[in-house]
């Protein structure tokens, strides 16, 4: 299988090296790139500033609660952008709001996903997320 390049939008440390060890834990060939805040995002997916001429992801996996832009924004950004609606966004948050739900669905998420607070449960998660979306979904090609 090829690799799929996943951009991961996660501020939390912690939460990078949970997903990064959950992914090579269930073997899933990944190339993943990760920013930091929404602002940085939104220029890796418009390919400026340093992410000029950046690979264009197959899959966005996007933290609600970040800094500079929040996930809503980025998400919003992502699905009204003509060149980049097409890719799949999984919103992957601590937050079980609500409102964090119905806002991620109205603005065309492809699924939200509550964090397991429990590593076993989070490592599971990633695993079957990783199973669907990398091994079942044709996901689109990035270019």
């Amino acid at each position: 299988m090829d690799s799929v390049h996943i951009l991961l939008v996660e501020d939390n440390e912690g939460d990078v090296l949970l997903l990064s060890e959950a992914f090579e834990e269930a073997r899933l060939v990944t190339d993943l790139t990760v920013v930091k805040d929404g602002e940085r995002a939104i220029d890796f997916l418009e390919r400026r500033g340093e992410y000029d001429g950046a690979r264009r992801p197959n899959l966005v996996i996007l933290d609600v609660n970040l800094p500079r832009k929040s996930g809503h924004e980025v998400l919003e950004h992502i699905k009204s952008s003509e060149h980049l609606k097409f890719i799949p966004v999984i919103m992957l948050t601590t937050s079980s709001a609500e409102q964090d739900v119905m806002k991620s669905y109205q603005n065309h998420a492809n699924c939200y996903i509550t964090k397991p607070v429990d590593m076993d449960l989070f490592l599971k998660a990633i695993a079957q997320l990783g199973a669907f979306w990398l091994e079942l979904v044709r996901l689109p090609k990035s270019k």
